[in-house]
């Protein structure tokens, strides 16, 4: 049986102790969903956010993680670390860090197999600049990314597969059906014979998926899922995403 769709939830750097009350809003409109759901809040909420949902059926995980298991790494948090105060998921090599924090895929690649070690399922991230989509180069470096970011040992059991356009994060825009096709059709042909189950591997897009678009790219080949930003902050907006893929 194929895993089942996964709707994802990135907060970001957002939400605070008193925003853990929109995942009790989430799960009583949501108890028991016909998808995946997962919420990924900045690591200091995780475990307050894992106590809060308890048995429920909602899935929690971290933005990031190092690739070591301990040291002298100011400011970092290891996989085992979030697995400990108990996620299940973490967020790796989004465009963000890619960015900001300069992440390489080899660097991304490091951080998956570490996840994959602590017993988290790796959600790694790939996606085209602007600049990357005008030059006609999307395929390429997408192919680029997937070659370089997934280790050995990824299957579908612990591995997810977001794409994620940068120029399409938080600003509104979303590529065309036929644009998101395209690329996953083209991350599904990749993953063969480089992740175990490669057919199963959930393929998930993401870049300003909101309630009133959520059910066209769900009906899209390949697209498994989402990976939310904004819209993931409140149930309001959350939850009709949610409804959209279980239907799907």
């Amino acid at each position: 049986m194929a895993p089942r769709k996964l709707a994802a939830g990135n907060w970001k750097m957002n939400g605070d102790l008193a925003a853990l009350a929109e995942v009790d809003r989430l799960l009583a409109a949501h108890p028991a969903p016909a998808c995946e759901v997962l919420l990924c809040p900045p690591a200091p909420l995780v475990q307050a956010m894992k106590a809060r949902i308890g048995g429920g059926a909602i899935a929690v995980g971290g933005q990031d993680c190092h690739a070591r298991v301990s040291g002298a790494h100011t400011g970092d948090v290891s996989a085992a670390l979030l697995k400990d105060v108990g996620a299940d998921y973490v967020i790796l090599g989004h465009s963000e860090r890619r960015a900001d924090h300069g992440e390489s895929d080899a660097d991304v690649a490091a951080k998956a197999t570490a996840a994959h070690a602590a017993g988290l399922v790796a959600v790694i991230c790939v996606g085209e600049t602007e600049a990357q989509r005008d030059a006609g180069e999307t395929l390429a470096v997408i192919a680029a990314q997937l070659a370089g970011s997934i280790p050995q040992g990824a299957t579908a059991a612990n591995t997810v597969i977001a794409y994620e356009p940068v120029w399409a994060i938080g600003t509104g825009r979303t590529p065309t059906s036929a644009q998101i096709a395209e690329v996953h059709a083209l991350m599904r042909e990749r993953l063969q014979g480089a992740v175990s189950g490669a057919d199963d591997v959930r393929l998930l897009y993401g870049g300003s998926v909101k309630p009133g678009n959520a059910a066209e790219i769900f009906a899209i080949p390949h697209v498994d899922g989402a990976l939310v930003g904004g819209a993931s902050l409140k149930a309001a907006d959350f939850g009709p995403i949610v409804a959209a893929l279980a239907a799907s």
